[in-house]
């Protein structure tokens, strides 16, 4: 197992502790992860656009004009689509754009995103993230003695303080351990586990 340095919200170090290498020492595959991305950024289209067919338009179906003698072309009623203000042919209907990727892809590609950040010296881990009362300030203190920017904050369980302390803060995310994914750990040039955290992160991948 590899072993990483604990920090307080001072910057020092206060102990050690050891990063199973099932999970944070796993060779990383590009294409692996960006099949998780991807899969993500599509289940989170909203897929609402829509136009109104000839169907959909209000208006009378009574034939405009007669056929012939006019002159004129051919009209049926006033939804035709070559009208102004008429039905649409061929526009966008409300659609969903998710898909699934296999359970153990997904698995892996998580394994996969905390080992790029601990190869790439980018994880921290924390004993404690407290924050007394709700105040972005307090927040930057702490980021500013651990010298990180732009950082994902993973935690064990809500911490209402926290969160909304960074709420305001640009840069910068609170993720409880259970909703932990690939997208926000690669989108985030910093990760910043809870001691407490690892065993989470452990139960629910080696299981």
């Amino acid at each position: 197992m590899a072993v990483t340095d604990v920090l307080n919200n001072k910057g020092e170090t206060v102990s050690q502790t050891e990063l199973p290498d099932a999970v944070f020492n796993v060779a990383v595959k590009r294409e692996v992860l960006h099949e998780v991305v991807t899969m993500q950024l599509a289940c989170r289209r909203a897929g609402s656009a829509s136009v109104k067919h000839r169907g959909d338009v209000t208006g009378s179906t009574r034939k405009l004009f007669r056929q012939k003698g006019t002159g004129r072309a051919r009209r049926g009623d006033i939804k035709s689509p070559l009208l102004r203000g008429g039905g649409s042919v061929f526009g966008p209907d409300p659609r969903s754009y998710s898909y699934k990727v296999p359970k153990k892809v997904r698995r892996l590609a998580l394994k996969m995103a905390l080992s790029s950040k601990f190869q790439d010296r980018e994880l921290t881990v924390l004993d404690d993230f407290r924050i007394d009362q709700i105040k972005t300030k307090a927040f930057v203190t702490i980021l500013n003695a651990l010298n990180k920017k732009n950082v994902l904050v993973v935690t064990d369980r809500k911490d209402e303080n926290l969160e909304l302390s960074a709420r305001n803060f640009p840069g910068a995310k609170v993720l409880r351990c259970d909703g932990l994914n690939v997208y926000d750990i690669l989108k985030y040039k910093n990760l910043i586990l809870l001691e407490s955290t690892i065993k989470q992160i452990e139960g629910r991948l080696l299981t």
